[in-house]
């Protein structure tokens, strides 16, 4: 059975949520969508799982899908738990990934932001069409793909 459903957002869990937060919102232009988070109680330890749960954050509306678009909510806990290195091949939940006009320039922004170039931009082809793209990796080394298609 198919359910009613609406795609809301995606969670990343930051060292320092102001700092992603800040990096996304000067690359790629997303914007906060207040109020700021500051959650932790009985009902937070509960739903996340984790006893004792404190995060704060916020939503940045990813660019666009219009004011009612999907988020990318950045949060930190007060107890992270050190993660995996990032890689396109390990399960479960790989990379966000932008359509931008030019995938080179958006390297090279993603970059002089603190992020890194993780693979090389390449061009392949998909159908009728072409795609553009290269995998990054933000401050926090999260990966991200930048891509742009032809016409």
């Amino acid at each position: 059975m198919t359910i009613p459903a609406r795609y809301a957002h995606t969670n990343l869990i930051a060292r320092d949520w102001r700092a992603l937060a800040a990096f996304y919102r000067d690359v790629f232009g997303c914007t906060p969508v207040p109020p700021e988070r500051n959650l932790r109680g009985p009902a937070l330890d509960r739903g996340t799982g984790v006893p004792g749960a404190e995060l704060r954050g916020v939503h940045l509306r990813l660019p666009g899908h219009g004011p009612d678009g999907p988020t990318l909510e950045i949060f930190t806990y007060t107890t992270p738990v050190e993660a995996p290195t990032p890689a396109p091949n390990r399960p479960g939940y790989g990379h966000l990934a932008f359509a931008v006009p030019d995938v080179p320039a958006a390297l090279a922004a993603v970059v002089a932001a603190g992020g890194r170039a993780f693979g090389e931009v390449v061009t392949t082809a998909a159908g009728d069409r072409a795609v553009t793209w290269v995998y990054a990796q933000d401050p926090e080394g999260n990966l991200v793909e930048l891509q742009a298609w032809s016409a």
